[in-house]
């Protein structure tokens, strides 16, 4: 809970000055009902901070602490309500945000940076893993004692076994999870191994079924919206090149999509007409001057909202690869191909997290995280690969 405390208590503060600003800008002076509805809106972070604490462990934090700080405001307007409290609506909508994005990142920071109290099953492997994991202790053996433990790590291979079925049997009376290791080691890395990963690995739940099929709406709909901030700004973007270099703003070039099939892919021109293709160094002269800015802010991406339209790419997803990379990279690692099992995006799982590659070595590094995204999928996993992004954009990480 003491993770919690600061985002509750600043959600409280900012609720209440937004709160009193707007409902007594009008004049109204009734304190006794400002303070009484103040009261109750400051009850709403401290309750969303007991459950989402209490179900720490769930695997969609984002959109949980989003439905349960939107639900206990809505008590507490409706509670207000049958006492007859006379309110703000507007206030009310405008402090709603305040809660949900505070109470989103305090889950997030608890969900990622919060340790449990971790175990450790002994196997052939265990003093490497444990190293691996931040030195996480080893059970003596079947027979140790669960104190403390909130998690119990095995190995699939090893701990299926009737000498360890009474261990596990007892995990499951005292509600101590039981997780395999591979999976732990997953989770905290944000990526998968490609060696053992397999096709077979890929078992949707419903709720990740039902997203993947929402989620060309999503992108149809956010392509839609902003069309009256991306089209100004990448018109304004391509007078800039078409000044700076005369020739055509707009850069086509094939890329590898979902089930490996070939689109045209539309960016911005950023490097001077005629300056050949490849990887982009870090102090590369073919860059028209300023561009080197478009590419930070990704400006030149712009364009492929016209491939979003055409159901050619997605919002998010693996990022599209020209074909010479993709054919290196297949050739040395026969799975990269699997990227193409989801439409691919405008931004990624791997580019929020591990930037630019510029050989095959890093493309493949990209794959483990292209992979853990694809079985991982989503609407939690987008909306944190969304505001990694704004973050990227923001501090021009990555690009080149």
């Amino acid at each position: 809970m003491r993770a919690f405390l600061g985002p509750v208590i600043l959600a409280i503060v900012v609720q209440a000055v937004i709160y009193t600003y707007v409902i007594t800008r009008p004049g109204r002076s009734d304190w006794h009902n400002i303070t009484t509805a103040i009261a109750a809106l400051s009850l709403v972070p401290c309750f969303a901070a007991l459950i989402l604490n209490a179900f720490r462990r769930n695997e969609a934090p984002i959109v949980v602490s989003s439905v349960v700080s939107a639900a206990l405001f809505s008590v507490a307007v409706s509670v207000l309500s049958a006492m007859r409290v006379p309110l703000s609506y507007q206030a009310l909508v405008s402090c709603l945000p305040v809660t949900i994005v505070l109470a989103t990142y305090a889950n997030l920071r608890v969900h990622r940076e919060f340790e449990d109290h971790v175990a450790l099953a002994p196997f052939s492997r265990d003093l490497e893993l444990s190293v691996e994991l931040g030195k996480i202790p080893i059970l003596r053996g079947p027979d140790a004692d669960l104190k403390d433990v909130e998690t119990l790590l095995i190995d699939p291979l090893e701990h299926h076994s009737p000498e360890w079925s009474r261990l596990l049997a007892t995990c499951y009376l005292r509600g101590v999870e039981v997780m395999p290791w591979t999976r732990y080691l997953e989770e905290k890395r944000g990526r998968l191994d490609v060696t053992s990963f397999e096709t077979s690995h890929l078992a949707y739940r419903p709720g990740q079924l039902l997203y993947a099929r929402l989620k060309r709406f999503f992108d149809l709909i956010a392509a839609v919206v902003t069309l009256p901030i991306t089209v100004p700004l990448g018109l304004l973007t391509a007078l800039y090149i078409q000044a700076r270099d005369r020739g055509p703003v707009l850069y086509v070039q094939i890329r590898r999509g979902y089930g490996d099939r070939r689109f045209r892919m539309y960016k911005l021109r950023t490097m001077y007409q005629g300056a050949g293709g490849g990887s982009t160094g870090v102090k590369d002269n073919r860059i028209i001057p300023g561009c080197r800015l478009i590419r930070k802010l990704r400006l030149d991406e712009l364009p492929q909202i016209i491939n979003i339209l055409q159901g050619d790419m997605s919002l998010i997803g693996p990022r599209p690869v020209a074909e010479y990379v993709s054919r290196s990279s297949e050739a040395v690692e026969p799975k990269y191909a699997l990227r193409s099992l989801v439409l691919p995006g405008i931004t990624g799982w791997a580019q929020v997290t591990t930037g630019y590659a510029g050989n095959t070595e890093e493309e493949l590094e990209k794959l483990s995280y292209d992979l853990y995204y694809i079985k991982h999928l989503s609407l939690d996993l987008d909306l944190l690969i969304l505001f990694k992004t704004i973050k990227t954009v923001m501090f021009g990480l990555g690009a080149r």
